[in-house]
């Protein structure tokens, strides 16, 4: 079995090519650049790969918001573009909780079947992308996440959540946090394993895969330095206290019962997965 992963080197390609079955062929920017028209359907001609995996995406929130074309032309143009080529392999793509925030109010985590309602270009631009293989790739997986942060960083991002909050604590800066979007942050780590449970278990149509629980972002970042063991001064804020091009979703946290009906073991507590994080990240830097 040959499995094509496409941005292999972002933090979610890294944990998961080691965890991948057969032969594997990492692929980053640098081996095909998904906004060329050709490119993609060039490579999987040439590779014939039985599956495709694509961790790859623009996401650059807030850019996205004055530069809609750069995002379109990744999540969506180019992922046409892969669903087409994939006509003779099973295409797995990983998609973003961004696909909702419109519903005011909502309290309940979304379902695979509840309709999306996307606030941003990011977000809309990933929903496209995600019809698109659902409309076209014959066989395909669709996986929503969210919040995610591994050891490798978002080297296009400059760092996750974790590591920027580490950061700037680390200047001793005062410090406000949104407390009003909740999500579940998901560590790649774990993504990667229920990622390689739905491969193996040859699964297909739309699956959410984070961690359990939720939290708004200043409940992270609270739990980040209780376990860090450091003092920050921390103030939690509106979304209307911290200004950015792109509107985030208010809730967007995703129901997984679907993972556990397929057999997969339950996914662990976002808090149990940061602790873990944060414990691997010690034991590196010692």
């Amino acid at each position: 079995m040959k499995i094509v992963v496409l941005g292999a080197m972002g933090q979610l390609g890294r944990d998961l090519v080691p965890l991948l079955p057969g032969e594997v062929i990492p692929v980053t920017r640098a081996d095909v650049d998904l906004s060329a028209p050709g490119a993609i359907t060039a490579f999987i001609a040439r590779t014939k790969p039985d599956i495709v995996v694509n961790c790859a995406a623009y996401n650059l929130v807030d850019k996205a918001e004055a530069d809609p074309t750069a995002a379109f032309a990744v999540n969506a143009w180019a992922v046409r573009e892969l669903a087409v080529a994939c006509r003779d392999a099973y295409l797995v793509h990983v998609s973003t909780d961004y696909v909702y925030g419109l519903e005011d109010g909502r309290q309940t985590p979304y379902r695979e079947d509840d309709a999306p309602g996307p606030v941003s270009i990011y977000g809309l631009s990933k929903l496209n992308g995600e019809y698109l293989v659902r409309a076209i790739a014959p066989k395909h997986l669709v996986i929503r996440t969210c919040g995610l942060y591994g050891v490798w960083g978002t080297g296009g991002k400059g760092g996750n959540f974790v590591e920027t909050m580490l950061r700037v604590a680390s200047q001793g800066k005062p410090m406000r946090v949104v407390d009003d979007q909740r999500c579940t942050p998901t560590s790649t780590r774990d993504l990667a394993v229920m990622i390689t449970g739905l491969i193996e278990r040859d699964a297909t149509g739309l699956y959410h895969a984070v961690n359990a629980g939720d939290c708004t972002w200043f409940e992270f970042a609270t739990e980040i330095f209780r376990i860090a063991n450091l003092r920050v001064d921390l103030t939690p804020i509106p979304s209307s206290g911290y200004p950015t091009p792109a509107k985030r979703p208010p809730y967007s946290v995703l129901n997984t019962d679907k993972l556990a009906a397929l057999g997969l073991p339950a996914p662990r507590h976002w808090k149990d997965a940061l602790a873990n994080y944060l414990h691997d990240r010690q034991e590196r830097s010692a």
